[in-house]
């Protein structure tokens, strides 16, 4: 005879999301979606109900455009348009935020969002200068909140894989590495048209691996020195400060005087007919091995009359995000960039209902040390994104070839350009 378990107690997550434009299409939509079929269940905090409670975004057409398009795959929710929205969405009634707008806005929706003692999941980077994310996570400890960021790819199969291997002693000592990450121009062209001016694509991309970079190999080593240099005159002018590609070198040093560079390069504007979505490819090499993989070529390669490589791709990631019809005829969407959300409601859900409310700081304080994703572990990752933009902001400027030093006698991030004697303190505290 099967054994009948009891009724399981439900409790309820009510989620705010600000911004409504392609991260939220292709992430967080499919997640929403399927909690609101399916719950999301773990023994030590049960069955949670996951609501899509309100959106904030800057217009509110494509909420509403969302809204007639889900129908009953979603919760009825509100929708607050433009500039009180996000003040609008936090006095609805939300327990838990996203936040998944260009990212120079981050920080003023995740700073409201914490000050009214919300728990906050914000899109890569987190922030751009390291004073905000220091106000950041003085508010989440402040308010007993957590403050996350999605940081999807370290969620890859690939990357796990490395990390394990790291970890597990089978590679040695990295002592250098290069990756790349090629946007299709559509991205800068037409998907992030709006806020692209002034912005680079080392920012919105390079941000991936550094924190892949600082996260699998870091704890035994320090950040020294970044620099970095762009290309300009395709998507904004030859002269201006809107970039085409970025390359960024970041060297950590060992105690034993050792040290590590890694170089990144970037662009968001490869040929819309390129074969695979983007051409993504990282190299590390250690003291005893090499590690190479190709986002591209994991097996996959297609040819489909007037379809590729237009609107589908000769060589597609089914690893991130892929629609699916399941054996069993189910349709499904999921992929390691829709795990890394569910991740965060799970954190969520054990701080507030895996024990008893007196024990609460105690489950806070253990989701908080998980360095893969708090705003307390993401401090070079934002380091290196404040120098980058420093760096290029004088490459505009006419003063290239700078270099940015880390945690030095002058400060913590200080940038110095060949030719000036005076330093450019970033950021005075160490880092």
């Amino acid at each position: 005879m099967i054994a009948m378990s009891a009724n399981l107690s439900c409790h309820k997550l009510r989620a705010g999301m600000i911004g409504m434009g392609m991260i939220f299409d292709e992430t967080y939509r499919p997640f929403f979606e399927r909690a609101h079929a399916e719950g999301i269940y773990r023994r030590d905090f049960g069955v949670i109900d996951i609501e899509l409670s309100a959106v904030a975004s800057r217009t509110g057409s494509r909420a509403e455009k969302y809204r007639q398009e889900a129908g009953a795959k979603i919760t009825p929710f509100a929708s607050f348009a433009g500039a009180a929205s996000t003040q609008q969405l936090l006095t609805h009634g939300v327990d838990a935020v996203c936040v998944a707008t260009p990212d120079d806005r981050h920080f003023e929706s995740a700073r409201l969002a914490l000050e009214a003692g919300k728990h906050v999941l914000i899109e890569k980077p987190s922030v751009l200068k390291l004073q905000e994310l220091d106000a950041l996570d003085t508010l989440a400890k402040k308010n007993n909140a957590l403050a996350k960021i999605v940081y999807h790819k370290l969620g890859d199969p690939d990357h796990k894989k490395l990390h394990t291997h790291y970890v597990d002693g089978n590679f040695q000592h990295v002592n250098n590495g290069y990756c790349t990450l090629l946007e299709p121009k559509s991205i800068s062209g037409s998907q992030f048209a709006e806020w692209i001016q002034g912005r680079n694509p080392g920012t919105y991309v390079a941000v991936h691996y550094i924190k892949l970079i600082d996260f699998t190999f870091g704890g035994k080593w320090k950040l020294a020195r970044i620099t970095c240099n762009g290309q300009r005159g395709i998507v904004g002018p030859a002269t201006g400060n809107t970039w085409d590609s970025v390359q960024l070198q970041i060297v950590y040093a060992y105690p034993d005087g050792r040290e590590a560079a890694f170089d990144i390069h970037t662009s968001w504007v490869t040929p819309d007919n390129f074969p695979g979505y983007v051409d993504q490819e990282v190299q590390f090499r250690f003291d005893n091995g090499v590690w190479n993989a190709h986002q591209r070529k994991r097996g996959v390669e297609m040819t489909i009359e007037n379809r590729t490589p237009g609107n589908l791709k000769i060589t597609p990631n089914h690893h991130y995000n892929g629609s699916f019809l399941e054996p069993w005829g189910e349709r499904s969407q999921r992929g390691y960039g829709i795990e890394i959300i569910q991740k965060f409601f799970e954190e969520v859900a054990y701080v507030e209902f895996a024990g008893p409310p007196a024990l609460r700081e105690e489950r806070l304080t253990q989701m908080r040390a998980l360095d893969y994703n708090d705003v307390g572990a993401d401090r070079n990752t934002v380091a290196i994104v404040q120098a980058m933009e420093a760096l290029l902001e004088r490459q505009a400027q006419g003063q290239p070839a700078g270099v940015v030093e880390v945690n030095g006698p002058r400060g913590g991030l200080v940038l110095l350009t060949p030719g000036k004697i005076e330093a450019a303190v970033l950021y005075s505290n160490r880092v």
